[in-house]
């Protein structure tokens, strides 16, 4: 009996760290839930079909962006702004020729802790480490 109380006790006392690290682990899957359905720019085939699922993509992820996660900017002309931008960068991102560099900018920004996985900044950071690829330190 002695045990059972001990183990309440400590579940109730350590009950903000568990509430924390379970929302910690909500985000975390809703951004793999995300990146689940993403579909790499460099592998679009340019089929209706992934043109269908690439606007849904983009429409799930302005909504929970500009809607759901707390930044409160959801009003239909900023959704319908920030959509627009988002197909844009990705049919310029499918059209980009450094495999390695896009695989890590989308490494880095949809598969880590970031959760800044937009096709808007994956192909602004392509465009940034592209440019830095090709630059190096000088006097």
């Amino acid at each position: 009996m002695l045990v059972i109380i001990n183990v309440a006790l400590g579940y109730f006392y350590n009950m903000e760290i568990t509430v924390t690290k379970l929302l910690s682990l909500f985000f975390l899957f809703i951004s793999f839930n995300l990146l689940a359905d993403f579909i790499h720019p460099m592998d679009f085939d340019n089929s209706k079909a992934q043109q269908n699922r690439v606007i849904e993509i983009i429409k799930n992820r302005v909504k929970y962006d500009y809607c759901d996660s707390g930044l409160d900017m959801c009003q239909p002309m900023m959704l319908r702004m920030m959509e627009s931008e988002n197909l844009k960068a990705f049919k310029n991102a499918s059209q980009v020729n450094n495999r390695e560099i896009m695989d890590r900018v989308i490494k880095d920004y949809c598969s880590s802790g970031l959760d800044m996985c937009s096709y808007t900044n994956i192909f602004m950071m392509y465009q940034e480490n592209l440019k830095a690829s090709k630059e190096s330190l000088s006097w």
